[in-house]
């Protein structure tokens, strides 16, 4: 039995990482096909490793990496030892993937719009970073300047990530000396498109997945089918008793909640064990406890 639950357990964190990896895929893909090339800055570790590529042609991975092994250090320094793991890892993968492709990619993909390369950039670069969240991955910069910041002031972290990314943004008046003064306005503008784009691809990336359904189903065959969802959506399941009013007969409902993403497995289920079973499937504001959300005070 131990030996399968530690399979489980290595084929679940195998997974993770590797989700976590596409993300960072699509995340740097986001900057080295679209934003980078045209001298768009955005927010982040990833946004101050742009301005020194575009002051000194220093690489943006190396830049990144170095950025965040600072900022990871003090934080352990900060937090303890224990800092994430997936961090790290995160952290270094995404060094690689924005070296290797910035050596691969060196025109950009939409080089008369500026415009697009910014709403695609920040899409991808938001998604990319709601994938690696979800999995308890980050991408780091920002995001330890703001826990080690709300640590000792009474801020909320999303005011800080934002404040940092506007600074970032903004310095690209400067260092663009190159560019006339209404390309260098013109660059910021477009760099807070992509911050405006990439919070709203992570937002909605992060709510799609954590949004949380309940299920009320109806069956004769209520032992099975909670047995079923037990074992194979391994989600909790509660049978309270019922009465059927225009039949006046006695019945047993199953309650029980899960993701969005796992709606569809649990009509499958339940019609392979009885197709005649009725069920009723509402949206929740939130679910508190194991397996969901942790509650915070």
């Amino acid at each position: 039995m131990l030996g399968i639950k530690g399979e489980a357990f290595s084929l679940r964190t195998l997974r993770e990482y590797l989700v976590i990896t596409l993300g960072l895929l699509t995340y740097t893909m986001g900057w080295t096909c679209f934003l980078i090339p045209m001298k768009i800055t955005g927010g982040g570790a990833s946004g101050i490793g742009s301005l020194i590529y575009y002051l000194t042609g220093f690489p943006v991975g190396y830049s990144f990496l170095i950025f965040n092994v600072l900022l990871i250090g003090i934080a352990m320094k900060v937090v303890g030892a224990n800092f994430g793991v997936k961090t790290i890892y995160a952290v270094i993968v995404a060094s690689a993937l924005l070296a290797v492709e910035q050596l691969l990619i060196t025109q950009p993909v939409l080089p008369n719009d500026r415009l697009l390369s910014s709403i695609i950039g920040g899409l991808m670069s938001g998604l990319g970073i709601g994938i690696a969240f979800s999995q308890g991955g980050s991408t780091g910069g920002t995001d330890i300047v703001a826990m080690l910041w709300c640590k000792y002031h009474n801020v909320s972290p999303g005011r800080v990530i934002l404040a940092t990314d506007a600074i970032i943004i903004s310095s690209a008046f400067f260092v663009l000396a190159d560019l006339s003064f209404t390309q260098r306005i013109e660059n910021i503008v477009y760099g807070y498109l992509v911050m405006a784009v990439n919070s709203y691809a992570i937002d909605t990336y992060l709510n799609g997945i954590k949004q949380s359904l309940q299920v009320f189903i109806f069956s004769k065959d209520y032992e099975k089918v909670a047995d079923r969802i037990t074992a194979d959506l391994h989600r909790g399941v509660t049978v309270v008793d019922g009465t059927g009013w225009y039949t006046k007969e006695d019945t047993k409902v199953i309650i029980t909640m899960l993701r969005k993403h796992e709606v569809n497995d649990l009509y499958k289920l339940v019609k392979q064990v009885d197709p005649k079973a009725f069920l009723s499937v509402a949206s929740v504001m939130g679910v508190y406890g194991q397996g969901f959300e942790n509650i915070r005070s």
